[in-house]
């Protein structure tokens, strides 16, 4: 599943492409993705202009000048290809190397919009774990995917002070709490374990522990540094592949290049030698130093 990296890049590679410009038509192959597409999607969508493209959490959202917004979610495999005349240019995958079919007639090509200047935006879904919609704007605070969502931690609001009015009294280890999208919105499992480790923070530990009765705990300062930094080092890095992550020129991401502990399991931790370990919470991997964070 991408993280928020991933979909920003992705994002900023469909911008200077959608931004300003009018749908000429949709094509749909399919009467859905993982949910099926809401009444009168294509035409909705149709003659409309995209004013303005734009993320939140692991969401993509486009703004229309009807006052409608189109939500999308790249899912496990979904990914954009843009064909300008018979050019294909890849705006980001997560699964093997295989573009768009035919400038968009491949058997997994489910989504064209055909722009006014006449180029083609393709999404391609094998696993069909996308989403797409339509919305009145209006609603997007309601919304059942967006509403709820917690602080962008890219944002003006992530701070250690929030963190410990969500931490306080939480019993939740670390890592899970870093985890819960109602507090942190699009942070994911491989950010986190990084993050944690560069704090120095065992992701094992309670959340409460690092809130103190009037105050918090300075390392939750510098867990908020350490996230923020690492977001906009893997943003720039373009990503990291874990399935053939690929950004706007085509070029894989090479954040993973970077990973400290995150699938080091048995590798020597390269602050003090002892080897990475490996746990599951909440079902997802988490990889860290015993050592090095407490």
């Amino acid at each position: 599943m991408p993280e928020l990296p991933e979909v920003e890049t992705v994002m900023r590679g469909l911008k200077p492409v959608l931004e300003g410009q009018r749908i000429a038509a949709v094509v749909l192959r399919r009467a859905g993705l993982r949910f099926p597409f809401p009444d009168h999607f294509a035409e909705r969508l149709t003659g409309q202009r995209v004013t303005a493209l734009w993320r939140r959490a692991k969401y993509i959202l486009a703004d229309l000048d009807s006052g409608e917004v189109m939500l999308i979610h790249l899912g496990m495999t979904g990914r954009f290809t843009v064909f300008s005349g018979e050019e294909a240019r890849n705006l980001g995958e997560f699964y093997f190397e295989a573009a768009a079919g035919q400038s968009g007639q491949g058997p997994h090509d489910h989504v064209i919009l055909v722009l006014e200047n006449g180029t083609r935006v393709v999404y391609t879904d094998p696993r069909r774990f996308g989403i797409m919609d339509v919305f009145p704007a209006r609603e997007a605070s309601s919304h059942k995917l967006l509403g709820g969502i917690g602080v962008e931690p890219l944002g003006n609001e992530f701070s250690a002070d929030y963190l410990a009015d969500r931490f306080r009294g939480k019993a939740a280890p670390l890592k899970t709490a870093l985890l819960d999208q109602h507090i942190i919105a699009g942070l994911g499992n491989i950010y986190v374990c990084e993050a944690l480790y560069r704090a120095g923070l065992s992701p094992r530990r309670k959340a409460r522990t690092l809130v103190k009765k009037k105050s918090h705990d300075p390392r939750l300062d510098e867990l908020v540094r350490h996230v923020r930094d690492i977001l906009a080092e893997a943003i720039t890095a373009g990503g990291s592949t874990l399935q053939d992550f690929a950004h706007t020129d085509g070029a894989s991401g090479a954040f993973q290049q970077r990973f400290l502990v995150y699938d080091r399991e048995g590798e020597a931790c390269l602050n003090c030698g002892a080897a990475i370990e490996r746990l599951v919470q909440s079902g997802r991997s988490t990889f860290y130093c015993r050592h090095c964070q407490t």
